[in-house]
């Protein structure tokens, strides 16, 4: 993946360690891509917006108004590695992180103080990790930002009509819609995360997107003190290139966690705090959603229509659903969710994905179109009873690393996006005025995130006995007891639990794609935009490399090499005409769909 950094000069940051190597900062919110061997020209039109003469971004100096107040950020050196100090760290610019810094900076101007505040991004950009069409609530937003629609937000498309389809083979049965979309809107979420980057920017916020923190800092009472970003220049073998530069320390008196689903520091937060036995939480469920965005002829695009399906191409047993949102430009996103506990091996979602834009109903949208983009991410599926306690010496987990998805809405945004809000007062709170960080749980629980996820709770884990007694369940709870039934159901078996044995089930023939509407690995992987350096080390690896060859592919006929929407994993032949796994990392689209199966274990 390209890295927009730039290494700064002596004449543009004054390091206080002068016999420490130069620090390498990324461009704030940049559109142009710079890297590490190569400096912008001086007339670049984002050079002001990076460091000033001083060593701070200029828009971070002009924006600090109360000097007499304010913590000026540290910047040293241990080990041999640069470290930076802030009050506030957020790992993550997307919708929960960004509304944090935000809250925190409107608290600074309401307080009349100031608190250093740091976004760390891993994308090239800010919103680059995040594929375009979502129908947004803007509940949140009309908090946190109450002008918006006076600051030309991306925010345009009103959503305009509600379709449940439930799809057999050749047919689309309208239903009753559980939805109601009215006041929301459909929008490019990574358009959206960008113009809040910018808001952030004008608080003084400082967002760094290339950093990729790849490990969580302790101090001696194991306390999180912040995060380390990974080295750079280094080659597949492990040895330092040429353009060697080693990673950055980046600490906060208060380090909130952003990362979405499953993200890997958090993951281990959560391990190590053991969050989820602190509150009796149920183990997390997830579902895969692979989607793709379109360009359409004008005659078939309604601007705000949103339409939803379950079915076919999915089995009865298996849970999930597609989605087709009308966006502005002609453009419609469309997308598969696939539940991660499906029981059959041999499925596979890139493959239903096909199949699905075939569907007599789909097909009549799609055809004469053109394929702009393609991703796929995993979501959050536990809802309330998988929420775990979101606090932990030194900071707190937000957004969709805790999960606050509402399934039944297929909504997340705005329930991560007050999950920051609410963390950003318990932060300013602790490091202001003297309370703690477990008010954020407090508050959360009082808050109408929590009322809305408790009202949806079943929806989901009804999905366990199947798609009819899930629909009847479900529409029994939504219609007529409206959340309000004394009981939670749990969830059943983990999704790596839930795989069965090849020889208990049918393999799946998948037709071939036709190149028109239907396409093969490679050709969605280029308009992904995916773009690793093939000379570096694997971001995956195995807990135990025996497993693949051992267990996953004599018992479960090798799920890995389906379940991956990038063909990440894929058996070769050995020098001994052995099949081996191969990880092609290089395909990876971060989508963190880590394991299907309880032998497979790799980690990103």
């Amino acid at each position: 993946m390209h890295r927009f950094l730039l290494k700064l000069s002596s004449s543009s940051f004054t390091n206080p360690l002068r016999n420490s190597k130069p620090l390498i900062l990324p461009r704030l919110l940049s559109s142009s891509p710079v890297t590490a061997s190569e400096s912008p020209p001086p007339s670049h039109p984002t050079t002001n917006r990076f460091l000033s003469p001083s060593g701070y971004p200029d828009s971070y100096r002009k924006s600090r108004p109360f000097s007499s107040n304010s913590r000026v950020r540290c910047i040293s050196s241990e080990a041999g590695r640069e470290c930076i100090e802030y009050d506030v760290l957020i790992i993550g610019a997307g919708p929960a992180g960004l509304s944090a810094a935000i809250r925190l900076k409107q608290l600074c101007l309401e307080k009349n103080t100031d608190l250093s505040v740091c976004v760390v991004e891993k994308g090239a950009e800010v919103g680059g990790h995040i594929i375009s069409g979502n129908v947004f609530e803007p509940l949140a937003l009309d908090e946190l930002l109450p002008h918006w629609r006076q600051e030309q937000a991306p925010i345009e498309i009103p959503a305009s009509s509600d379709k449940f389809w439930f799809l057999t083979k050749n047919r689309a049965i309208s239903l009753p819609s559980p939805f109601d979309n009215k006041g929301n809107y459909v929008i490019s979420l990574s358009q959206l995360v960008r113009w809040l980057g910018g808001k952030a920017e004008e608080l003084g916020i400082e967002i760094y997107p290339g950093f990729s923190a790849t490990e969580v800092l302790y101090d001696a009472s194991d306390k999180v003190v912040g995060i380390a970003t990974k080295d750079m220049g280094i080659s597949k073998d492990g040895s330092k290139k040429e353009t060697f530069q080693p990673g950055v320390d980046i600490k906060g008196r208060v380090t909130l966690f952003a990362e979405g689903c499953r993200g890997s520091l958090s993951e281990k937060i959560i391990k190590k705090y053991k969050l989820r036995e602190e509150v009796n939480a149920q183990h997390q469920t997830y579902a895969l959603g692979i989607k793709e965005v379109w360009e359409i002829d004008e005659s078939k695009h309604n601007p705000g229509e949103v339409i939803h399906t379950l079915g076919w191409p999915l089995d009865p047993k298996t849970y999930g659903g597609s989605f087709l949102y009308h966006m502005n430009d002609r453009q419609v996103a469309l997308g598969l969710v696939v539940a991660l506990n499906y029981k059959n091996p041999f499925l596979n979602p890139y493959e239903e994905f096909q199949k699905l834009k075939h569907h007599p109903a789909i097909k009549r949208i799609l055809e004469g179109g053109t394929v702009l983009q393609y991703g796929a991410r995993t979501l959050n599926e536990g809802g309330f009873q998988s929420i775990p306690y979101p606090v932990f010496p030194g900071g707190a987990i937000i957004g969709c690393s805790a999960g606050f998805l509402n399934v039944p809405k297929i909504k997340g945004t705005h329930t991560a996006m007050k999950s920051g809000m609410l963390a950003a007062e318990a932060a300013f709170g602790a490091l202001h005025e003297g309370s703690n960080m477990n008010t954020y749980w407090d508050n959360l629980r009082d808050s109408w995130v929590w009322k809305e996820l408790y009202a949806a709770r079943n929806y989901r884990p009804a999905f366990e006995y199947g798609l009819i007694p899930g629909l009847a369940v479900s529409a029994m709870e939504h219609y007529v007891l409206k959340g309000k039934v004394p009981f939670t159901l749990k969830h059943g078996k983990a999704d790596h639990e839930a795989t069965d044995l090849a020889r208990k089930c049918k393999p799946i023939e998948y037709p071939k794609p036709d190149g028109v509407l239907s396409f093969d690995v490679p050709t969605s992987l280029y308009r992904s935009n995916t773009n690793h350096d093939h000379d570096q080390p694997s971001h995956l690896r195995l807990k135990d490399p025996k497993i693949p060859e051992k267990v996953n592919l004599p018992e479960y006929a090798a799920p890995e090499s389906r379940y991956c929407p990038a063909r990440v994993y894929e058996y070769v032949e050995d020098e001994e005409g052995k099949p081996k796994l191969q990880i092609n990392a290089q395909n990876c689209l971060h989508c963190k769909v880590w394991h299907v199966t309880s032998k497979i274990q790799s980690k990103t």
